[in-house]
């Protein structure tokens, strides 16, 4: 009789669970599994919503190191935020596709140009906004770099993360 008694509370804790999951899932409605199936931790209350691709693209800005044969730059990128909340830039990743320098400079054959990956960045983008961040020392370039290379403008595909604040 005992084995019984326990089998039937643990059918019945089943069921407070699911239905308390059932609740919760009718008041939050269809957006309530995506919150909380999201990682993270602490209390609180959210809408869940869509967020948006936040961009990036070259900068116009000069950055405040350039870069020099045998030296390391800076890297100048303008990161676009089209959400209606601030997201933080948390790293920049090279894609691993080459760095081409701009059509003006044909002769650039061998770039020599590399990018270090940035992580554990924190700079906030603004909602409804385009930053230009400046990533210090993040490109290199070799001695083995084209002659042709001299004042060109390198292009050099990144992959950025951010974070909803």
């Amino acid at each position: 009789m005992r084995h019984r008694a326990r089998r039937g509370r643990r059918r019945l804790l089943v069921i407070v669970v699911s239905a308390g999951c059932l609740a919760a899932g009718a008041l939050a409605g269809a957006g309530a599994f995506a919150y909380f199936s999201a990682s993270g931790q602490g209390p609180g209350a959210a809408n869940v919503g869509s967020m948006q691709t936040v961009t990036v693209a070259t900068a116009t800005a000069t950055p405040s190191t350039p870069l020099l044969p045998g030296g390391t730059g800076d890297v100048t990128l303008e990161v676009t935020n089209p959400n209606d909340f601030a997201v933080t830039l948390v790293s920049v990743t090279g894609t691993g596709a080459p760095v081409t320098a701009d059509s003006g400079h044909p002769g650039c054959t061998t770039t020599g140009v590399t990018f270090t990956d940035q992580t554990g960045l924190g700079t906030v983008i603004p909602a409804s906004s385009t930053t230009t961040v400046d990533l210090s020392g993040a490109a290199s370039m070799s001695t083995a770099s084209s002659a042709g290379c001299q004042g060109a403008t390198f292009s050099i595909p990144v992959t950025i993360t951010v974070q909803q604040q």
